[in-house]
């Protein structure tokens, strides 16, 4: 028996799928928006992070 048989006798299991979507995406919008509107300066900071000692 396939996976998706399984998912399929859930009921209410595209609840699951629509709310992981939804966080998924408001979590790339908000971070869509903070690189945005961050400041330059801090940004070119964190970019150099890892190459410092």
């Amino acid at each position: 028996m396939k996976f998706i048989n399984y998912l399929e006798k859930i009921i209410g299991v595209d609840i699951y799928a629509l709310s992981s979507f939804s966080i998924f995406f408001t979590f790339f919008l908000l971070m869509t928006l903070w690189a945005w509107k961050a400041d330059k300066k801090m940004i070119e900071e964190i970019s150099h992070l890892p190459l410092d000692n």
